[in-house]
């Protein structure tokens, strides 16, 4: 028998009609599922599947990844580890009282896809698609008439769902989870105000992990850098320069990017990108990303640390992009959206300024209207320094 090439799913096919994503995943065929909106072009992932192993051209399927980082990746996962993932997702996250999930961010996302798409169809629960915050109206509808929902966000919505739906309650939503970037810890409340019959999850994992590490509940823990305990099947790891590993029952068997195709063996540790630490409970906790944590005149710099700072008094998004002073010594730029008043900006250097020494402070303040964003919802930071209508409002000549 002649191998067969893996054809493309793109989302725009199945949100016209979701049966042909159930057909794909019952057919033997492995297939990618894409988003024709993800900037890589077609050619590229043809090319790509074109050279796939027999090994994978059954009973797997593959999506697209780009991280924070925006370069492309494609993941190759096994159907049957995902399923039985989603079984252990089910219970961790005691989702046995939903009875639908609404779909607020792509599909394509490894997130949404395992913990709502093949969660629904292996729990035989109902999946209803929405336009998320691209339209927040249909969004509001479609919370306003959940019935014990469950809903999966990624942290920078928040900000954007505290706009919109100010003075509004959806007691419909039972389950909140929150995966794909940090966890909103300090808006926890607006959360609550918001969903007060449902519980709070902090679920970190990556697409290699297919996708899920560890879990916790927002009340096990009363800051954003706690990410709870590995599940089970998944063993985690720091290197001695503190970098997270982890090895798994349920990731993936294979990584394909623009040089080469990479085999995962269950055995293998892998990389997160992350900096953590175990603590003595067995739980995890994250320093943050690998490059967010720096010397600037011979201090350490950890940018999670700035930016809970800065967002413990300020409203909106706030992310940091790393830049040399023009001395040649590392630093920081802190980005803040929506655009901040003056006031603002020197209440939040107040604040840093009280807490850290001077070589903590950021070389300049900007503010967006819009943060940029990847389709995942995470904040694009590879484009965040290359963003022309930034406001510039403070300064740190050096």
């Amino acid at each position: 028998m002649i191998p067969s090439v893996p054809y493309i799913l793109f989302d725009y096919e199945a949100a016209a009609d979701i049966v042909r994503l159930d057909d794909a995943w019952r057919a033997p065929a492995t297939f990618a599922f894409l988003s024709r909106k993800s900037g890589v072009p077609t050619e590229w992932v043809e090319e790509k599947l074109a050279g796939l192993p027999e090994e994978y051209q059954e009973g797997h399927f593959i999506l697209l990844t780009s991280g924070s980082t925006g370069r492309p990746k494609l993941v190759v996962g096994r159907r049957d580890r995902a399923e039985r993932l989603a079984g252990v997702i089910h219970q961790l996250q005691e989702n046995d009282p939903v009875r639908e999930t609404l779909l607020a961010l792509p599909l394509t996302y490894c997130y949404a896809f395992v913990n709502q798409w093949l969660w629904a169809r292996r729990h035989s629960r109902q999946l209803k698609c929405t336009p998320g915050l691209a339209q927040p109206d249909h969004l509001e509808q479609a919370l306003a008439a959940a019935e014990d929902a469950m809903i999966c966000l990624v942290g920078a919505q928040v900000p954007m769902l505290v706009q919109y739906y100010e003075g509004s309650v959806f007691p419909g939503v039972i389950r909140v989870h929150f995966a794909g970037g940090r966890f909103p810890q300090e808006r926890l409340g607006d959360m609550r105000r918001l969903f007060p019959r449902a519980t709070i999850f902090n679920n970190y994992g990556c697409a290699e992990a297919m996708p899920r590490l560890t879990l916790r509940r927002a009340e096990a823990a009363s800051t954003a850098h706690h990410i709870g305990w590995p599940l089970p099947g998944v063993e985690m790891k720091a290197d001695p320069d503190g970098r997270l590993l982890f090895r798994s029952a349920w990731g993936a068997v294979a990584l394909i990017d623009e040089t080469a195709l990479t085999r995962l063996d269950e055995t293998d540790w892998i990389p997160t990108g992350d900096l953590g630490l175990r603590m003595d409970d067995g739980h995890w906790e994250l320093l943050g990303r690998e490059g967010e944590i720096f010397k600037r005149y011979g201090e350490k710099i950890s940018l999670p640390q700035v930016l809970a700072t800065v967002r413990a008094g300020w409203h909106g998004l706030a992310e940091c992009y790393r830049e040399t002073d023009r001395g040649g010594e590392a630093g920081y730029v802190l980005a803040l959206s929506p655009h901040a008043t003056d006031a603002e900006v020197r209440t939040i250097l107040k604040n840093l300024s009280n807490t850290r020494p001077r070589a903590h402070w950021p070389l300049r303040v900007e503010s967006l209207s819009v943060m940029p964003l990847l389709a995942n919802g995470k904040v694009n930071r590879e484009a965040l320094p290359h963003q022309p209508l930034a406001v510039v409002h403070w300064t740190q000549w050096t």
